[in-house]
């Protein structure tokens, strides 16, 4: 009897795995014998073997755009997880209007990137955005000046974009780590007499790895596959030094170049895939 109903509950997991292997193995196999051929979109597909990627390496336009999404990544991962932590500490505490900063702090997270782009270019546009009248209506010079005519300063506007979007996305995960912190813990570490800085980094931490590990993964993900926020404010200008891959994966493809898009998706999944695991790595929680 007790087989049987093992062998049921196995069955029971058949839907769910079909569905992976539909929207995910699938595509997966047939991307990567796609990435192997010179297909436009609309012809027949001729096979080039790893062509595709040669051709990736040798292009400095593809090279840029994976020094821009790294650069992209690890700066929104840090201060996402930086910002968000913080926020959550803050927000722990009891407060007059504690739910309602929540709310305000989380809401930009429910706003569709492309449009908070669109958003925050009206207010940054060099020369004509509402920041850049409204300062020299109080006499003071627009601090940015021209900031999407450097690199740098595009860079830091992108990210600082996606993080006050997102922070409280990583918020919200990181109070419900610290809602699940056994109160008599922290209890117990006070009465030994351990300061606030040694109760956060001795047990705060060590009991908030699974929210961080959430955390980091996901905004590894979101951050190396950016797309919405950098097409609304720069759209990869000037010319092509904040474009990201994903950019460029869309422009290749709609460049009749679909083949060879799909091998720099391929590329891309492996970028992702790899600090990913990583960063599962090293934020394994031992009991």
């Amino acid at each position: 009897m007790r087989a049987k109903r093992s062998d049921y509950t196995h069955l029971m997991s058949l839907p769910a795995l079909g569905l992976f292997c539909t929207f995910f193995i699938y595509p997966l196999v047939r991307g990567v014998g796609m990435s192997m051929t010179d297909w436009d979109g609309m012809g027949e597909a001729t096979y080039v073997g790893l062509a595709n990627f040669a051709r990736f390496f040798q292009d400095p336009r593809a090279m840029g755009d994976i020094r821009t999404t790294l650069i992209f990544a690890v700066g929104s991962t840090l201060l996402l997880n930086f910002m968000g932590l913080i926020y959550a500490l803050l927000m722990e505490k009891p407060f007059h209007g504690r739910s309602l900063a929540r709310v305000i702090i989380y809401l930009p997270a429910i706003i569709s990137p492309l449009i908070m782009g669109y958003i925050w270019y009206f207010l940054l546009q060099p020369g004509r955005g509402f920041l850049y009248h409204a300062m020299g209506f109080l006499g003071t010079t627009f601090p940015l000046g021209n900031w999407m005519s450097d690199y740098p300063t595009t860079m830091a506007v992108l990210i600082f974009v996606n993080v006050w979007q997102f922070a409280g996305m990583t918020m919200i995960i990181y109070l419900a780590g610290l809602k699940g912190i056994p109160v008599d813990l922290k209890e117990a570490a006070v009465i030994d007499g351990a300061t606030s800085w040694q109760r956060f980094v001795r047990l705060t931490l060590p009991l908030l790895m699974p929210a961080i590990r959430i955390n980091v993964v996901t905004n590894i993900i979101g951050s190396l596959s950016v797309f919405d926020v950098i097409m609304s404010l720069t759209e990869g200008g000037p010319g092509y030094a904040t474009e990201s891959l994903s950019i460029y994966i869309l422009r290749m493809c709609y460049g009749s170049r679909t083949g060879y898009s799909t091998a720099v998706a391929m590329i891309l999944f492996f970028i992702i895939l790899l600090p990913v695991l990583i960063s599962i790595r090293l934020t394994k929680v031992k009991e």
